[in-house]
C-alpha cells in the first residue's frame, strides 16, 4: 500500500487529544465482514495494512514502529455497464421474437432489466476500494488517502464511529489558526489584479506566496523552528477564480507562458501546481498540491536506507512528517504575513510587481 512504498497521497488530519494504544481492538471489532452474500448494498469494514482482505487486526499487526497502520475497506458488487446494457439488449430481442412485435416499450424494458440484474449480480466478484491511513501518536497526526469529497465524508464517519474521535481536516482555515492563530475565513478580499475579481482564497493565495518567494525572493524560505527549505512550484498550473472559471495550462512552458500572464492578469489564483521542497541539497519532497483543501498528491520521498520493510516504513513516516512540518511551516508564514493589514499591503505591492515583470512567451501552435 502508499505508504510502504512508492509515491503517496493523502490528506492530514488533526487528532485531539489521544488514541488509546487498545484502540485498535475497536478497529477489530468492526472489521470488514464476509463479502460473499453481498449484492447491491456498500459494506464498509477496517482490515489490515497487507491486502483488502486482511481481517486479522491484533496489536502487532495494527501498530508497525509506533504508527497505527489500517485502512477502511469498501466492497460492492457492480454490474458492468457494458455487460448490463448487452444482456439486456439480449432478453428485449428474445421477448419481442416471443411476442411478435417490433417494439419494447418503457416498463416493459425496465422489467426486463431488473430481472437481467438480479440474475447477474450474485455472479459479479466483490470490487474492493480501500483508503489507507496512518496515524502518528507523538504528533497527533492521521494521515489518509481520503482524496475527494465522497472517500472523506465515508472516512470520517466510520472513524470517529469506531474510535469515537473526531478528526479535523487539515485545510487553510483550520491550519491558519492551529498553526498561527489566524482566523483565515475573516480575512478581506485580496486580488493580484483588477479589484473586482478580489476574493478570499487562503489556500490558492498560500499557493501564489509560495510561487512569488520561489521566483522573486531566491526560492528558500526560513521558518519559525530555525530550518531552511528551499520552494520551487511547476507547471502543470491550473488556474481559478469564481466568476471566469478554470484554466489549465500543461503544454511546453506554462511557467513563461502567455496564457499563465493572461491568467494572473485576468485575476485568477493558482489553485493546482507541483511544489517542490528541498533541504540541504540532499533531500527533496515533490507532489502536486491541491491549494483549496491541502490534498497532497502524488508525494516523492527522499530515499530509504532501511533494508528491511519495518525500517523503510518508519524512514518512510518520518520523512512524511518532515514534509508536515515544514508546509505547515511555510503556511504558517504566509498566514501571519496574510493576518497583519500592514505586512499584507506590503506584500500585495510586491506580487503585483513581480507578476507584471514575469517574462512570458507565445505558445507554439
Amino acid at each position: 500500500m502508499s505508504f510502504e512504498s512508492g509515491s503517496v497521497s493523502f490528506r492530514m488530519f488533526y487528532v485531539p487529544g489521544t488514541l488509546p494504544e487498545t484502540v485498535h481492538e475497536r478497529f477489530a471489532a468492526d472489521v470488514l465482514g464476509s463479502v460473499e452474500y453481498l449484492l447491491d448494498e456498500e459494506l464498509h469494514g477496517w482490515v489490515g495494512q497487507r491486502h483488502l482482505l486482511d481481517r486479522d487486526i491484533t496489536e502487532a499487526s495494527a501498530w508497525p514502529s509506533g504508527f497505527l497502520r489500517l485502512a477502511l475497506c469498501q466492497a460492492q458488487r457492480k454490474i458492468p455497464a457494458s455487460l448490463l446494457r448487452a444482456e439486456c439488449r439480449i432478453e428485449e430481442m428474445v421477448w419481442m421474437q416471443a411476442e411478435h412485435r417490433d417494439y419494447i416499450n418503457r416498463q416493459q424494458k425496465a422489467e426486463i432489466k431488473q430481472q437481467v440484474i438480479e440474475k447477474l449480480l450474485p455472479t459479479m466478484p466483490p470490487q474492493l476500494r480501500g483508503i489507507d491511513f496512518c496515524y502518528d501518536p507523538k504528533a497527533k497526526m492521521l494521515y489518509a488517502s481520503a482524496l475527494s469529497e465522497t472517500q472523506l465524508d465515508a472516512f470520517q464517519v466510520n472513524f470517529t464511529k469506531t474510535s469515537e474521535a473526531k478528526l479535523i481536516p487539515v485545510d487553510p482555515v483550520s491550519a491558519a489558526w492551529k498553526e498561527a492563530k489566524c482566523r483565515a475565513d475573516q480575512w478581506p478580499r485580496w486580488s493580484f489584479a483588477a479589484e473586482q475579481w478580489a476574493d478570499t482564497a487562503p489556500g490558492r493565495e498560500f499557493l501564489m506566496w509560495l510561487w512569488f518567494m520561489s521566483e522573486a525572493k531566491g526560492g528558500e524560505v526560513a521558518l519559525a523552528d530555525g530550518g531552511k527549505f528551499a520552494v520551487l512550484v511547476e507547471g502543470p498550473l491550473l488556474f481559478d477564480q469564481e466568476e471566469q472559471g478554470e484554466t489549465s495550462i500543461r503544454k511546453g512552458e506554462p511557467m513563461l507562458s502567455a496564457e499563465t500572464r493572461a491568467a494572473l492578469l485576468s485575476g485568477k489564483k493558482l489553485r493546482r501546481a507541483k511544489l517542490t521542497l528541498a533541504r540541504g541539497g540532499e533531500e527533496v519532497w515533490t507532489c502536486t498540491l491541491d491549494a483549496d483543501q491541502f490534498v497532497v498528491r502524488s508525494l516523492k520521498l527522499p530515499k530509504t536506507e532501511a533494508i528491511d520493510a519495518e525500517g523503510r516504513f518508519q524512514e518512510r513516516m518520518e520523512m512524511i512528517d518532515t514534509f508536515r512540518q515544514a508546509f505547515l511551516g511555510l503556511y504558517s508564514t504566509f498566514a501571519k504575513l496574510r493576518d497583519d493589514e500592514k505586512t499584507c499591503k506590503t506584500l500585495d505591492a510586491e506580487m503585483k510587481a513581480w507578476m507584471s515583470a514575469r517574462p512570458s512567451r507565445k505558445l507554439a501552435e
